[in-house]
């Protein structure tokens, strides 16, 4: 169970890294939101969501209680935002010159994975606290 606890931690942390780049554009070029709500609504997600992937990873990573907290907190802003757990597979068309109906399926696995990601730290938090 920790192993897994774990796992989900270096996926939180390949989150990171792969955020880092927006996430630095949004705070550089914050007065060029667009005006619609929709985009204003998924930056003021988008920033905390960032910063509470550092403390879900450290808390999986150290198999503590606020980690697996952190992401219950983060689980519906995740599917808002689509920063998903295996969200890195949906770049797998681009690199190796897929259709484009390829990422449509990549992007359903990411989102029903992200339920089970759920299920399976629900289940490892019972067993361990």
């Amino acid at each position: 169970m920790k192993n897994t606890g774990r796992f989900f931690a270096l996926l939180d942390l390949i989150s990171i890294v792969l955020l880092s780049k927006q996430f630095w554009q949004i705070l550089t070029h914050l007065n060029e939101i667009p005006d619609q709500i929709l985009s204003q609504a998924k930056v003021v997600l988008l920033l905390p969501l960032f910063v509470s992937l550092f403390i879900s990873a450290a808390g999986l990573i150290l198999n503590k209680k606020f980690g697996f907290v952190a992401y219950y907190i983060q689980f519906p802003f995740r599917l808002v935002v689509w920063v998903f757990s295996i969200g890195f597979i949906t770049f797998l068309p681009e690199m190796l010159n897929l259709a484009e109906r390829w990422f449509d399926i990549l992007f359903r696995i990411c989102f029903i994975a992200e339920f089970f990601r759920l299920y399976f730290t629900i289940k490892i938090h019972r067993s361990v606290f």
